[in-house]
């Protein structure tokens, strides 16, 4: 068996969790990736409410027509912070190459 002491004190091993950075950015897009199956959940609400002939209080056409409206445009600003953020970490990720290796 060897010891502490005969490794050499340079020696780098990888890392066995990733770097907060990192893992930020798998999140983000992980977020981001989910996001066209939550708007398309969203759009299929409105088949789910009852219909004005077969309930008296029925949901209008115009307020099924406001609700995907808002919901395309809370998609489309949920994507540009997804795309904002996803920028800016791209940007921060300068990392430095002695937080690779093991501090003793």
């Amino acid at each position: 068996m060897s010891s502490d002491e005969d490794r050499p004190s340079s020696v780098s091993r990888p890392s066995l969790f990733l770097e907060r950075q990192s893992y930020r950015r798998r999140r983000l897009s992980d977020a981001a990736r989910l996001l066209p199956f939550m708007g398309a959940a969203l759009f299929a609400i409105p088949m789910l409410w009852p219909d004005s002939r077969s309930a008296q209080e029925g949901v209008t056409l115009s307020s099924a027509i406001f609700y995907i409206f808002t919901c395309w445009a809370v998609l489309i600003v949920a994507s540009l912070v997804f795309g904002f953020a996803a920028g800016r970490m791209t940007a921060q990720d300068d990392s430095d190459p002695e937080t690779d290796q093991w501090q003793r």
